[in-house]
């Protein structure tokens, strides 16, 4: 660290990085923004000039080469991700990246091992799971208040039209690592595996159903988890009202959440069931208010980096979100159930999202 704050360094300059640098900026009382990497120096120059970064590189290792960087946030296409996170590993500087942080199942595994060679880690941008109301579910979940868990929903239903897809990186397994399973709907049900832990086995499907795109623009899944809750899963890019949906039915209330593209504590709803009111109260005692973002999970890791402790969401901990992704597109594309582990290290579905490709590819 530098005076005491962390220096971070933002590669890919492209939209997203805009909430990266912007996360930064609200932590500036122990962080701030040293370097701005792209291939395309124009736009880093510009994007540079908005955020008051300092220095520009045009690639990866010329920033590291510098030597005056503490973490680097990867916000490039998702094909990229794994080369450069190992670069930054070898250098043993920490990673922050953009969802999904691989594209294959495989590719995290190989990234696992990179990490183990390394005293920097890699985390995984899954901000839901930061915001003070999912923090609060876990907690009542843990403590017994909510009783066991039964039923839940998660839907990513949103709209994106055909001029969407014109970027090159989009609509492919090869570059995106697949549709909105992948993209956009992962978000959500990230959010749904950290409550509910575990999952089991997973049956469903993917259509394409109105989008110019070699990948799904629609999956639905049905999950079961370990703890004996069962959870539908739907993530759409065709819905014109857009909406992003959980809700987990437990023992003794049913617990709500509606938002987009991300939540603050009132997008929340507690319904406790009969005789229960005493769920409505522990919810509400003492409750913050942090918003789900980009934010509260860069809060998170520079709370834990300077405690020396493994920050909020490493890599082996997405590894299960990874998983649920292989596995709906091989359940979907080979019309059968897929069990958690049952993907092995360089079968179809573990190398390639798509497997050997979609049905109408």
């Amino acid at each position: 660290m530098s005076d005491s704050k962390y220096r971070i360094a933002i590669v890919g300059t492209g939209g997203i990085a805009n909430a990266h640098a912007g996360a930064v900026v609200a932590c500036a009382d122990r962080a701030q923004l040293v370097g701005a990497v792209d291939v395309d120096l124009d736009r880093a120059q510009a994007f540079a000039t908005k955020w008051d970064i300092p220095a520009v590189y045009s690639s990866l290792t010329e920033l590291l080469a510098a030597g005056e960087v503490d973490l680097v946030h990867l916000c490039t296409p998702p094909s990229s991700h794994v080369p450069l996170a190992a670069e930054c590993l070898a250098a043993n500087v920490d990673v922050l990246t953009e969802k999904p942080p691989t594209l294959s199942l495989d590719e995290l595994d190989e990234l696992l091992e990179a990490e183990r060679a390394s005293s920097a880690q890699v985390v995984c941008i899954f901000q839901h799971r930061l915001g003070s109301g999912a923090v609060r579910l876990r907690e009542l979940a843990a403590d017994g208040v909510l009783g066991r868990p039964l039923v839940a929903l998660c839907n990513t239903v949103w709209y994106r039209d055909d001029e969407y897809f014109a970027m090159p990186w989009r609509g492919t397994f090869e570059v995106e690592g697949g549709g909105p399973t992948m993209g956009h709907g992962i978000h959500q049900f990230d959010l749904l595996l950290s409550i509910l832990g575990p999952w089991e086995k997973v049956t469903a499907i993917a259509a394409r159903q109105a989008r110019p795109t070699k990948t799904e623009d629609v999956s639905m899944a049905l999950v079961t988890f370990e703890n004996g809750a069962v959870a539908s899963v739907v993530n759409s890019l065709v819905s014109p009202r857009q909406t992003s949906e959980l809700r987990f039915d437990y023992e003794n209330a049913t617990v709500e959440l509606e938002h987009l593209y991300g939540y603050k504590n009132e997008n929340w709803t507690v319904t406790p069931a009969p005789d229960q009111d005493l769920v409505g109260e522990a919810w509400a005692n003492g409750l913050p208010e942090v918003p789900s973002g980009h934010t509260a999970q860069l809060n998170a890791v520079l709370d834990a980096l300077t405690a020396g402790k493994a920050a909020p969401v490493p890599l082996a901990e997405a590894r299960n979100t990874i998983e649920l992704a292989a596995a709906i597109y091989a359940s979907a594309f080979t019309d059968k159930p897929v069990r958690r582990g049952e993907l092995a290290q360089g079968s179809e579905y573990a190398r390639r999202m798509g497997g050997p490709g979609a049905p109408w590819s």
